[in-house]
This record gives C-alpha cells, structure tokens and sequence, in this order.
C-alpha cells in the first residue's frame, strides 16, 4: 500500500493487514511513527519511509 501521508496511528496498517497488505510505503514524520512500526514489526509486514511527501499544500 502506499500512502503520500504518514500515519498518525497504526490503524491504517491494522486495515491494510486484516485486507492481506503486507507492504507498505509512507513518507513518515508521525511523533507515533513508532506504534505503526511496532505493528508492522509484530505482523509481519514490511514498512518503507521515503522521508519525502509530493502533496504540497
């Protein structure tokens, strides 16, 4: 799955788990990148930060 915006809580990588997503792709940047990392880490699922966004306001 891959997402312009960071994940400000891991629910959107529990969805993405519980639909057979196992790879996903954000830029970061949350204060609680952690928690989705932590979840990610725990079910087997792979996590890539570009660090780069391409929305800009």
């Amino acid at each position: 799955m891959a997402s312009d915006a960071f994940f400000p809580f891991p629910d959107c990588v529990e969805i993405a788990s519980k639909s057979g997503i196992k790879s996903v792709i954000q830029p970061g940047g949350s204060i609680k990148d952690d928690l989705s990392i932590e979840f990610c880490n725990n079910n087997n699922m792979s996590m890539v930060m570009t660090g780069i966004r391409h929305f800009k306001h």
